[in-house]
């Protein structure tokens, strides 16, 4: 009885712990260009924010993105 339960709590550990151990969302970047400045890079923290040339910009990345675009930069690709 004892081992049955312990192979039971073994199994359920595992898999607890390989699900636990997931790696973090990898920081995405991409390079925007505006007629009025160097190119810089722009990347997706794991939270989810804009980061430019390493500083957060405390915006969503998406939100940043598209006003960089609205006022004239290209991003990506």
């Amino acid at each position: 009885m004892k081992k049955g339960l312990y192979l039971k709590l073994l199994a359920i550990s595992s898999i607890v712990f390989t699900l636990s151990c997931e790696d973090d969302p990898e920081i995405s970047c991409v390079t925007c260009n505006s007629p009025e400045t160097t190119p810089f890079e722009v990347c997706r923290d794991q939270n989810g924010n804009a980061t430019v040339n390493g500083e957060n910009t405390d915006t969503d990345y998406n939100v940043y993105v598209a006003g960089l675009e609205e006022s004239g930069a290209t991003c990506g690709g």
